[in-house]
């Protein structure tokens, strides 16, 4: 065995991309992206990944404010959360971060439930 391959460091267990918590199997690792197209590609879906993750997690916080809201029972305060969260939820669906359909229906529901405690207060 020649120095520098004895030198050199193994890769052991998944491989972790820059900006990416998603790791990707030993197996993958092995068909890494040759070309400057594919490392290119590569190098924008990360950066896309990261954008996408934080529009999800902003719209999961505002959905919870909601659904804290309903859940302590204030129906004025849940109402507020409600008008906050609904475009945040829909800009989600516009930007593709979750189908649109999805979006309707989160909405929809979180809207008969301010409905209803509105109506039994």
């Amino acid at each position: 065995m020649s120095i520098q391959r004895a030198l050199r460091p193994r890769l052991r267990g998944p491989i972790v991309f820059p900006g990416s918590l998603y790791r990707s199997s030993p197996k993958k690792a092995e068909h890494m992206a040759n070309t400057s197209s594919a490392k290119k590609a590569v190098r924008k879906i990360a950066r896309r990944t990261a954008v996408n993750r934080a529009r999800r997690s902003l719209m999961r916080t505002f959905v919870r404010k909601v659904e804290e809201a309903i859940a302590s029972g204030d129906a004025a305060v849940a109402s507020q959360a409600l008008q906050a969260a609904a475009p945040i939820v829909m800009r989600a669906a516009q930007r593709g971060v979750i189908h649109k359909n999805t979006a309707s229906r989160k909405v929809s529901r979180l809207t008969a439930r301010v409905k209803a405690l509105s109506a039994s207060a």
